[in-house]
């Protein structure tokens, strides 16, 4: 009896997990995540962080399952899966509207929803764009939402191209200089990675704190 081609092992792939989904796909799976989290509502669970990061550092030769990926592709790729998705994400939602979320039953999706739309008001359609890149979920659902509330096309493409390469490209630069100058670093990947989430939410954090500041100045001087 004839050897199977793959084994259940080699076909099962964890899509929650960055490190299975690099060995499975390598360069052309990042962009393809980078696609489905930023474009379509579906990939809003994707680890889009952990993977830019990870696939960075993997193209250092660290990665302990001896997977090795090429910088410039990779970077290629993730700038492309992430700038094409948003504006995907963009179209569907002028072409849908609000009722594309609306019929969404996710908890999840909504609250992020909930979280785009705030971003909207409060920063503006710019530094909203930008922002939303930093946050799970919220990347994904304020494409659409802001195809569906009327933000105008160039200013949701200047900004979404200048917060998807800041993004995508700092993300994959960091996990490569990390893996450059730290042997054997990857035994300490999920701490890294955990750090490298946190980091990346530093400037809505910021941008909160400053709101908020503004906000109890404000408060104080009518008082």
């Amino acid at each position: 009896m004839a050897a199977p081609l793959f084994t259940a092992s080699d076909l099962a792939v964890n899509v929650l997990s960055a490190q299975s989904l690099l060995a499975a796909f390598g360069v052309l799976g990042v962009g393809v995540v980078m696609f489905a989290e930023t474009g379509l509502l579906i990939g809003f669970f994707l680890p889009g962080d952990s993977l830019l990061f990870t696939a960075g550092l993997l193209c250092t030769g660290s990665g302990h399952d001896g997977v090795k990926l090429s910088l410039a592709p990779l970077l290629i790729a993730a700038a492309v899966g992430a700038l094409a998705g948003a504006q995907t994400g963009y179209l569907i939602g002028r072409k849908a509207g609000g009722a594309l979320l609306a019929r969404d039953s996710s908890p999840r999706l909504k609250s992020g929803a909930h979280r785009a739309e705030e971003l909207l008001e409060r920063y503006g359609h710019a530094k909203a764009i930008v922002l939303a890149r930093f946050v799970p979920v919220v990347r994904t659902v304020l494409n659409p939402m802001a195809g569906a509330l009327g933000v105008p096309p160039r200013t949701f493409t200047v900004w979404q191209v200048a917060g998807g390469l800041v993004w995508s490209v700092g993300l994959t630069l960091g996990g490569y200089a990390l893996g450059s100058s730290i042997p054997n670093v990857d035994r300490y990947l999920l701490p890294v990675i955990a750090v490298i989430v946190l980091v990346s939410l530093a400037p809505l954090a910021a941008e909160l704190y400053r709101s908020r500041r503004r906000g109890a100045a404000g408060g104080e001087a009518q008082g």
